[in-house]
């Protein structure tokens, strides 16, 4: 996911103010249903890679599969429930859609071929590493200031994307001697580390447009997808008839249509430090499914490195870190 509604802090003396019970027990279940709804659009992001080693085509082909199934069924939902006028763009907004767009498809394509090149848990857990890429584009570009601590966070974090791709226990040797290509599995890191790079630049993107519901800029990001890969699968073949079709279908609707969906409201409900906490669902996920699914495991040392990048991840999202480094 690349957006989160913005959420406004109550003034110290609203804070103070004492809640009727009713409406403390009506936030409580708000918060609890919020929990719950990211709870579960982690879990199942976590399955997506899953569905793209079981329907086995072309990234291209299965990112166009995606952006179509994707754009009809966050389309019937949008028209469904009345918001079928966030859809409407003009000016400024509808360019950084299209390239908001652009850049999705990009990261979808290189997260999927990094896929088969890697496994599941170690390119999702790698292309989780775009909270560290804000850090440094805001250093470098922006003039941003960053505090001790979210250096030492950064450059934790970095150390355990190097633990994590196996590279330094020989995990990616045997995946390599597996797959007879020593230049594939360093191929798929790069493609993640690309991705996630792409990822990043579409949030920055969207936050010059907060006018752009999260609904109307996911489904645009499908249907520029769904235009510019309408060539995809003539040149690059269809998908034979069966199962595979049923793997793609489940990515538009069930990764991209009800996940979006499900996220979104999730994260209306919740305060950004839950939040963040929330989001490690998805790549510990991942870890297990494909530990259950296709028997692939870390080793210790990538493990270590999984949790040094959740720990570092955390501190840089904690609310007040952020809004240290915007002051």
């Amino acid at each position: 996911m690349n957006h989160s509604p913005s959420h406004t802090a109550a003034s110290p003396s609203l804070a103070s103010t004492p809640q009727p019970a009713s409406a403390q027990a009506s936030a409580q279940v708000r918060e609890r249903d919020g929990q719950w709804l990211l709870i579960a659009g982690g879990v199942l992001l976590g399955t997506i890679g899953v569905f793209v080693e079981e329907a086995g085509q072309h990234p291209l082909v299965t990112v166009w599969f995606r952006c179509a199934f994707g754009a009809l069924a966050l389309l019937a939902w949008c028209l469904g429930t009345g918001r079928g006028r966030e859809l409407l763009l003009s000016g400024k907004a509808r360019w950084v859609a299209c390239a908001s767009g652009v850049l999705m498809v990009l990261n979808w394509a290189l997260f999927f071929a990094a896929i088969p090149r890697t496994s599941i848990a170690v390119a999702t857990v790698i292309f989780h590493i775009q909270p560290i890429w804000v850090i440094v584009f805001g250093a470098l570009f922006l003039r941003a200031a960053i505090s001790p601590l979210q250096w030492l966070a950064t450059l934790a974090a970095l150390a355990g994307l190097v633990l994590t791709t196996g590279l330094l226990d020989g995990t990616a040797a045997a995946a390599a001697a597996a797959s007879n290509n020593s230049q594939s599995y360093l191929a798929g890191v790069l493609m993640c580390l690309g991705g996630s790079l792409c990822y990043v630049s579409v949030t920055l993107l969207a936050n010059t447009q907060k006018a752009i519901s999260p609904y109307a800029m996911a489904l645009w990001q499908c249907l520029v997808g769904a235009v510019a890969l309408a060539w995809a699968p003539f040149v690059l073949g269809w998908p034979p008839l069966g199962a595979a079709w049923g793997w793609l279908l489940g990515l538009g609707v069930l990764h991209t249509g009800l996940a979006y969906v499900v996220l979104f409201a999730g994260m209306a409900r919740l305060g950004l430090g839950r939040i963040a906490v929330l989001q490690f669902v998805y790549p510990l996920t991942a870890v297990l499914v494909d530990w259950a699914v296709y028997g692939r495991t870390l080793s210790p040392l990538q493990m270590a490195g999984v949790g040094l990048m959740a720990a570092a991840l955390w501190t840089l999202r904690r609310p007040g870190k952020a809004a240290a480094s915007a002051g």
